[in-house]
């Protein structure tokens, strides 16, 4: 890559079509299941959250699907996002290893979820829907829907769970200038959120009990629809950009990743980078290993059951077989928000289950320490979600400095981290603590799964 710790960035690297793993899976994975008859859900079952065309998108297997050109209008304002060869932090490591980081901090929301957000808003706007209400964990997702809404002319209510509300009210800041309305999460706006703090008043919230009240209220009006920001497989799908133009990228820089890790919480962003690579695995043009990397507070591939489940905590969407902690754990208040799910997506699941990739789990003291040091040397703070897959790509190469071996480790930067800054403040003054998370309370919530008969 000659002297330049990027590749050049023009938009003939922005692909014009979604990629669909399904496409190219040895076999598909297990369908969602309606919760009271156990029948497999089809389109009229969730024609009440969604609009149709992402309905037909999330059951698709065509290879690819095109992006319109509404949509390919919106991502030029970021995309193509840079590659970036990480040098200085491979000097200070000490490594033969390259690492390269794809950084989708560019976006406007500062992460990669407008890549699925402005998707979904365009979709429900053409089918007439006037409003979203979707959850949010770290702000993100939430910043990034709220953007896409402006976009296409939508209103945006968004269930933010309460510790990051707590913790980041400059990400509720943003939400609300780009015209959403926001509530902590459980709030008293709902049923679901009234029942929760009825029985924990000072609840910390978490994503299922988030996703309980966006549903709940999107099932009231006629004009809504919920938009999820991650774990299905349209979600997964859209993000499938940045794969693609990381593929391009590395072509052009005449590489080939030997090892690539991202961070999982539903898995959007991981998928989203892994997926384009994997199908030139399963061709036999290229081989690296796939590493997911999730935080021991919630550690749904490493130790969750792999069973059907509710995605949210008051059991209002369909049953989905994926990795589970139980639909009703809620995790500690660890700063990644974004990764403080209860379970994974369905479609990530079923592929870990064919040994597709492997999985490991961070505590958050090892990853702030991981971004503490991509930050000193690339300049760029990480968004606390990332750092899980920066602390792995850092282990990874400290290892090739024991081997000798010069691999070639390619990460996803999802987002950057400059509404996080009180959670590296907590680190740097020594208050951040690692949650020991027991066996006891990971049985104790999957003694409560829907268990269906199936």
């Amino acid at each position: 890559m000659a002297d330049s710790t990027k590749t050049l960035l023009d938009e003939s690297q922005m692909p014009r079509r979604w990629y669909n793993v399904l496409a190219d899976l040895p076999s598909p994975p297990p369908p969602p299941l309606h919760p009271a008859t156990l029948a497999p859900v089809g389109p009229d079952d969730l024609a009440p959250l969604f609009p149709m065309d992402l309905i037909a998108q999330e059951v698709s297997t065509d290879r690819y699907i095109d992006i319109p050109e509404e949509i390919l209008d919106v991502y030029r304002l970021w995309r193509p996002t840079p590659l970036y060869r990480a040098r200085r932090l491979e000097k200070a490591l000490g490594t033969p290893a390259r690492i390269y980081y794809k950084y989708e901090g560019v976006s406007p929301a500062g992460s990669h979820k407008p890549n699925t957000a402005v998707a979904q808003a365009y979709y429900n706007a053409k089918q007439g829907i006037g409003r979203l209400t979707t959850e949010t964990g770290a702000g993100q997702w939430g910043s990034a829907l709220a953007f896409a809404c402006s976009k296409f002319g939508l209103d945006c209510e968004v269930w933010m769970v309460r510790a990051s509300y707590d913790q980041k009210p400059h990400r509720r800041s943003i939400m609300e200038v780009w015209g959403a309305t926001v509530h902590p999460s459980p709030s008293e706006v709902t049923e679901a959120g009234r029942k929760i703090l009825a029985d924990e008043p000072d609840s910390p919230g978490s994503l299922g009990i988030a996703i309980s009240e966006a549903v709940e209220m999107a099932g009231k009006r006629d004009d809504t629809r919920y938009s999820l920001g991650s774990v299905l497989n349209h979600v997964l799908m859209h993000q499938t950009v940045i794969g693609e133009e990381a593929l391009t990228q590395f072509a052009q820089a005449g590489e080939t990743p030997d090892v690539i890790v991202g961070c999982t919480g539903g898995g959007s962003n991981f998928a989203g980078l892994f997926f384009p690579f994997l199908r030139e695995k399963l061709a036999g043009r290229i081989s690296p290993t796939i590493r997911a990397v999730e935080p021991t507070a919630c550690p749904s591939f490493t130790r969750g059951r792999y069973t059907y489940d509710y995605g949210d905590t008051a059991g209002f969407t369909p049953l989905l077989k994926m990795h589970t902690l139980g639909h009703d754990f809620v995790p500690d208040p660890i700063h990644a928000g974004g990764l403080r799910y209860h379970g994974m997506s369905p479609l990530l699941s079923h592929m870990y289950e064919l040994g597709l990739f492997e999985a490991v789990a961070k505590p958050q003291t090892e990853c702030f320490a991981a971004g503490v040091q991509f930050a000193r040397t690339e300049g760029i703070v990480p968004a606390p979600e990332p750092t899980h897959a920066i602390a792995a790509a850092i282990e990874e190469a400290l290892r090739c400095k024991e081997t000798g071996e010069e691999k070639v480790i390619l990460t996803a930067m999802c987002g950057h981290g400059h509404f996080d800054l009180s959670a590296y403040d907590r680190y740097l003054s020594g208050q951040m603590e690692d949650f020991e998370l027991s066996q006891e309370r990971i049985d104790a919530a999957l003694t409560r799964l829907p268990n269906p008969e199936v």
